[in-house]
């Protein structure tokens, strides 16, 4: 079965068609996507901008006519925080809905946790034990931990990249003054909900997803993405304590320089940096295994379960 995944997110609108089976692993077929940013485009009000609703749209329109060429039978729109927080965000989906025919699923910031932790499960399986998930999206953070494929705790808070560089980093060099009140902000945040995760006791496998996190593994040393999935990769926190005074210093430009950083997401990666130090700190994590599946992956494996569930 020929699926096609529309993921709209805070960073990027990412149409993603895949061949998959209840039992057997998706298989890539098609990526079509564009860095959108829409966390960065709103106003005042906190409404996404007309010249973004417009860009979405076009993605949306465009990510059709690809399903259309690829055979595409069955279609899983899907939008993240950017949308669902955004105060026009009903507007937009009206609008999406009424100019291309397609109604975005808004995920609430628990069901993105379940089901990157469920994509994730099915990566490393059950000998990983106790999972605790990290996830650092364009709007939001997610967490999750537990022993099964439903995780036992799933968090969502406010701390993504995107949403972090538009309020706190605006300019070019990041201010020293306003990054300690970040770092602050950051820490507070993530300190009210380790309670909930530690109650569960000490994770057996930490791990991370994300474009974010897997930028950040590539940083300081992890194997590119030409070397393939199955390949082992980790973000130690020593390895990444130690970028951070640099990554303080740079300006934008500097960072795209970085391998494995993208042009587009090189301004928000030192607040990805910091809440990902943050992190692993308050959840006294040395090291993250990095795992190539994450939320979209979670929507196609519902999918396939619910139809195997239908069919059997």
């Amino acid at each position: 079965m020929r699926l096609g995944v529309l993921d709209v997110g805070s960073n990027t609108v990412h149409f993603l068609v895949v061949d998959a089976h209840p039992g057997a692993a998706p298989l890539p077929a098609y990526s079509h996507k564009a860095e959108l940013r829409l966390a960065e485009l709103l106003d005042a009000q906190g409404a996404i901008s007309e010249a973004g609703v417009e860009l979405l749209i076009g993605m949306v329109a465009s990510s059709i006519r690809v399903a259309e060429d690829k055979g595409v039978v069955d279609l899983l729109p899907f939008a993240t925080s950017a949308v669902r927080e955004a105060a026009n965000g009903e507007a937009v989906l009206k609008r999406v809905e009424d100019e291309t025919g397609i109604e975005l699923q808004v995920l609430s910031g628990e069901e993105e946790a379940r089901l990157t932790f469920l994509a994730v499960r099915r990566w490393f399986g059950w000998s990983s034990g106790r999972l605790l998930d990290l996830d650092i999206g364009g709007g939001s953070l997610e967490i999750a931990c537990g022993l099964d494929e439903q995780p036992d705790v799933a968090i969502s808070l406010p701390l993504g990249a995107g949403r972090l560089t538009a309020a706190w980093l605006p300019d070019e060099v990041a201010d020293p003054e306003r990054l300690r009140d970040l770092r602050r902000h950051i820490r507070a945040e993530i300190a009210g909900v380790v309670g909930e995760v530690a109650r569960l006791g000490p994770p057996d496998h930490a791990v991370a997803t994300s474009k974010t996190f897997k930028q950040l593994a590539r940083m300081t040393g992890a194997a590119p993405a030409e070397a393939g999935l199955l390949v082992t990769r980790r973000l130690t926190r020593s390895g990444l304590s130690a970028w951070l005074p640099r990554l303080s210093a740079m300006t934008v430009a500097e960072r795209a320089r970085i391998p494995g950083v993208s042009e587009g997401r090189a301004k928000q990666l030192l607040a990805g940096a910091l809440v990902a130090d943050a992190a692993m700190d308050l959840f006294g994590l040395d090291e993250l295994d990095i795992c190539p599946w994450a939320l979209r992956e979670g929507i196609i494996l519902r999918r396939l379960d619910t139809l195997a569930a239908q069919n059997g």
